[in-house]
């Protein structure tokens, strides 16, 4: 068994002893602290940060896997947020990088924090709405524009910031932040990498919830398969009549499409360099693409039971109709892909199977 494998075994079998439906529920209606405390303890949370700065030196691919059964289990723990872009973005600063669950501001590319300097401390400036578990997390890592084209780090404490609280589709907490007029001290705040910028902190974003939207697709397509097999009508499953087929038949090539976007996304990023755009934007599209039609079918296979909430269904399409549209959604993505076709010289086919240019065109993602 490889090395992988032994990991998503060891997750899956932690994440379906204690994040069950019944978790998940409960979530949606106040927290999971003590669910979060033992992820960290395990070492999932900071999976990509070298041992001696408190992570445990795994791979890329291998934080997404950890992500991708977050997905397939509908955690409610900011596990994405916090391993793969605020560490990302502090630790590629040189900051040091705290423990408990982590957020990023601004996640909406129209819009911007400032910072400048005040004595010895940085005063922030500005708002960004929709902030991913913002109610929950304890530091609010953001991407601000300092003093000329400077773009710096900063570790805000989250109990520092004013929020407005909402929640998206699935329950999942998110918050409207002001920032205006909050100090951080010298020691938090950073240049930002040279790749680090806000189209790039946005295509992590889409990334991530990219990864889990396919942990959410591949697990609502067990849950039709394993219904039409054991739902019988007329004296036989109900998968063997045509249209039920035609719909299993459906979801299956949409997963496996979009399976071979994120993977391919996954394969070309790492932490030291920029974002590959062009794959991950192809991997946010296909998953958003799917995730319309794979819970419009799964839905009709299953029938009235797929919208009780005692049925986990509901929680997992749920969960990829919101993230479909969170760090823009497959119509952004797409938008931009094919602005950056028509300026290529091979046209779209180079774009996608050879040639990568460095960034899409530059017209910022709508959220």
């Amino acid at each position: 068994m490889s090395h992988r494998s032994e990991l998503e075994e060891v997750v899956d079998g932690f994440l379906t002893s204690h994040c069950g439906p019944d978790v998940v529920r409960a979530a949606e209606r106040g927290g999971a602290g003590a669910l979060w405390d033992a992820v960290e303890e395990l070492g999932w949370t900071l999976p990509t940060l070298p041992e001696a700065d408190g992570g445990s030196d795994a791979s890329f691919a291998d934080a997404c896997a950890i992500i991708r059964l977050a997905g397939r289990h509908a955690a409610p723990l900011p596990l994405g947020e916090t391993a793969l872009i605020a560490a990302w973005m502090l630790h590629t600063a040189g900051l040091p990088v705290p423990r408990g669950p982590m957020t990023i501001a601004p996640v909406r590319g129209d819009e911007s924090i400032g910072a400048r300097r005040e004595g010895e401390r940085w005063v922030l400036s500005g708002r960004a709405g929709a902030v991913p578990w913002a109610p929950e997390a304890s530091t609010i890592v953001v991407l601000a524009d300092g003093p000329g084209d400077e773009r710096l780090v900063a570790a805000v404490p989250a109990a520092s910031v004013r929020r407005a609280d909402a929640a998206n589709l699935a329950g999942e907490p998110r918050a409207d932040l002001d920032v205006t007029g909050v100090e951080v001290a010298p020691e938090a705040v950073a240049p930002a990498a040279a790749f680090v910028d806000r189209d790039a902190v946005l295509a992590r974003g889409a990334l991530v919830r990219a990864v889990l939207m396919l942990g959410a697709l591949e697990r609502i397509q067990d849950l039709t398969v394993e219904y039409a097999k054991d739902r019988r009508q007329f004296g036989r499953p109900i998968g063997r009549f045509q249209a039920v087929g035609h719909h299993v038949a459906q979801i299956a090539r949409d997963v496996a499409l979009a399976r071979a976007a994120v993977e391919s996304a996954i394969d070309a990023t790492s932490d030291d360099g920029a974002p590959p755009v062009v794959e991950i934007a192809i991997a946010k599209t296909m998953c958003g693409r799917a995730a319309g039609s794979v819970a419009k079918r799964a839905h009709q296979v299953h029938g009235a039971i797929g919208v009780t909430e005692e049925y986990a269904l509901q929680l997992l399409t749920r969960r990829v109709w919101a993230w479909r549209d969170e760090f823009g959604s497959e119509f952004d993505w797409a938008r931009r892909l094919a602005a950056t076709a028509t300026i290529t010289d091979a046209g779209m086919w180079e774009l996608i199977s050879s040639t990568r240019p460095a960034r899409l065109d530059r017209e910022p993602v709508a959220s």
